[in-house]
Order: structure tokens, then C-alpha cells, then sequence
């Protein structure tokens, strides 16, 4: 195709674009059913891999439950049960009042299943990955979810500590899907979810191996989503979800100026796994909540560095997370005192 026909070709294909992003805002689309469809969430154990094993299994997904905390993997799974049971009592109700034009899933299709795993060891990633398969079947929805924060200073943290943060929130992302992306290119089907945060995106003080190992997976699911698009596995989608602040306890005591926090208090965990399971069920490539984190993120592209400076210590986000440095930093003083070391 000549240069210039393939110009506007493209020019009228980037606006095209433009006007399906405006109509989803506009109409919500219709979400995809994952229901009988393998789903596997590591940091299932708390916080939003709790929160989206539950609403994955409210879907009817057969649900493979990955977590380095047996005890609170087990937890989890119990909750899960309990869904599954409401959901067979329900459809045995409608059964019986004749009116079940759906199609029931059978209950042994709706199971659970616990592995204990560090997905911060390759070789523990890889077996484990292989007895899902060899227990489960083929997993079809991938959601990396689980992380970690050292919460120290740079030059106070360990390196362990350093080394930790980036294989559990990036290394991890690249073992997972080695492990399970073949047989979603065989099939051309799957969905990948990559669970990372707005400090993926733009940053703070006090959190560099954070922010690192965010802005690591970011840059990750990026190129595999541009690798799917050139190999044409157009079966194969992928959502980055980039919260705010959530209210998991993982940052407790993180505070940004009292006169702003009102306008953007840390998110509800169940309003943000809400929203991105919004996002993955109608294949929405990237979720950001609240929406602000986009002109966030836009703003910290084209404005000077030292704008964007002036903006953070007005927001008070400049030293957001010292609160929360200086919490867990007298918390490890106390283990250590209560310890007698």
C-alpha cells in the first residue's frame, strides 16, 4: 500500500479508537462469562486476591488459589465453598420452579484449589504450575495479584529485602506466564491480568524498590501485550490494573495532605477489585481507579520536572509514605525489643 493511502488509513484507525474509548464510557459493554473456565490468582491468601477469588467464584470460575500462607489460602478457599454452595442451592431452586432458562453448571465443575507457593522462587512457580496442570487442566485466566513492600528507606533497606520486593512484584509476573502463556497461544484463548498500581506509573519518595518493581511490571505486561498483537492472538487479552492507594493495610499510615485526603481518601479494597473486574470481563486493556490516576499520569508526561515537584509537596505526596516508613520501622524496633535482640 502506498505511504500516504496507509497514512490516513492509520489516522482514521487512531481516531476510530478515540470514538470506541468514548462509547464505552457511554455504554457499558456486555461482560464476557468465565464461568467452567479455569482461574488462577496468586496472593490469594488476603487483601484483593481474597477479594477477587470471591468474585470470580460468584461467576462460576473454577478457581486455583496460589499463596505462600497456607492458613490464609485455606481461608479464602472456605469463603470460596461457601459461594459455590449458594450458588448450587440456587440452582437447584431453579430447577425446581421450572424457570431456569439458563444453563445450570453441574457443582463438580464448581471447585477450588489451594497450592502453598512462593512465587518469588522460579522453580517453586514452575512446579506448582505444573501440578495445576496436571491436577486442574489448563488455566485460561492468569491474574498476577500478589506483592510485597519492604517499607525502609533505600539506604536503610536490606538487600534481601530489595532482592524480595523485585522477584514477588515483577521476577514472579515473567515466571507465571512462561508457565502458562503456551498453551493459551496453542488455543489462542486466554485472558492475563497484571495487577500493579499508579506508583507503577508515576512515583514518590521513600519507596524506590516499590515503585521499581512496579514500574518493572508495567513496562512487562506492556510488551506482551505488544507481542500478542504481532503474533495476531487476538484470543489472548490482557488488563492492567493500576490503583490508588487501597485501604489493605499495606501502606497503613501513608497520608497525603489533610486538606486534599478527603477528596482522595485511599479506595474501598471492594470498590477497586469491583472495578477491575469490570475492566477484565468486558476486555478493557488498562483500568486506572480513580480516574484522576489518568490525567495523573498524563500531567507527569509533559510537565518539567520540577512542575510536577511543586505539585506533589502541594498534594502533600511528596513525603506520603514516610508516615508509613516511620510505622513499620517502630514496629520492627518493638519485635526486636519484645524478642530480645
Amino acid at each position: 500500500m502506498n505511504i500516504v493511502v496507509e497514512f490516513f488509513v492509520v489516522t482514521f484507525k487512531v481516531l476510530w479508537a478515540f470514538v470506541l474509548a468514548a462509547a464505552r464510557w457511554l455504554v457499558r459493554p456486555k461482560e464476557k462469562s468465565v464461568a467452567g473456565q479455569v482461574c488462577l490468582i496468586t496472593g490469594a491468601g488476603s487483601g484483593l486476591g481474597r477479594l477477587f477469588a470471591l468474585e470470580f467464584a460468584r461467576r462460576r470460575a473454577l478457581l486455583v488459589l496460589w499463596d505462600i500462607n497456607t492458613q490464609s489460602n485455606e481461608e479464602t478457599a472456605g469463603m470460596v465453598r461457601h459461594i459455590y454452595r449458594d450458588l448450587e442451592a440456587a440452582d437447584a431452586a431453579a430447577l425446581q420452579a421450572g424457570d431456569g432458562e439458563e444453563e445450570i453448571l453441574p457443582h463438580c465443575n464448581l471447585q477450588v484449589f489451594t497450592y502453598t507457593c512462593d512465587v518469588g522462587k522460579r522453580e517453586n512457580v514452575y512446579l506448582t504450575a505444573e501440578r495445576v496442570r496436571k491436577e486442574v487442566g489448563e488455566v485460561s485466566v492468569l491474574v498476577n495479584n500478589a506483592g510485597v513492600v519492604s517499607g525502609h528507606h533505600l539506604l536503610e533497606c536490606p538487600d534481601e529485602l530489595i532482592e524480595r520486593t523485585m522477584m514477588v512484584n515483577c521476577h514472579a509476573h515473567f515466571w507465571t506466564t512462561k508457565a502458562f502463556l503456551p498453551t493459551m497461544l496453542e488455543i489462542n484463548h486466554g485472558h492475563i491480568v497484571t495487577v500493579a498500581s499508579s506508583l507503577g506509573l508515576f512515583s514518590t519518595a521513600g519507596v524506590e524498590d516499590y515503585c521499581a518493581s512496579k514500574f518493572g511490571v508495567v513496562g512487562f505486561h506492556e510488551s506482551l501485550s505488544h507481542e500478542l498483537k504481532a503474533a495476531e492472538k487476538d484470543g489472548i487479552k490482557t488488563t492492567l490494573v493500576c490503583p490508588y492507594l487501597v485501604d489493605t493495610g499495606m501502606f497503613r499510615g501513608c497520608r497525603i495532605r489533610k486538606e486534599i485526603e478527603p477528596f482522595l481518601p485511599p479506595l474501598k479494597p471492594d470498590y477497586c477489585v469491583k472495578q477491575a473486574m469490570q475492566a477484565i470481563l468486558t476486555d478493557q486493556p488498562m483500568i486506572c481507579t480513580p480516574r484522576l490516576m489518568y490525567i495523573v499520569t498524563f500531567m507527569k508526561s509533559i510537565l518539567p520536572f520540577e512542575a510536577v515537584v511543586c505539585m506533589y509537596r502541594f498534594l502533600g505526596a511528596d513525603k506520603c509514605m514516610y508516615p508509613f516508613i516511620a510505622q513499620r520501622k517502630q514496629a520492627t524496633n518493638n519485635n526486636e525489643a519484645k524478642n530480645g535482640i
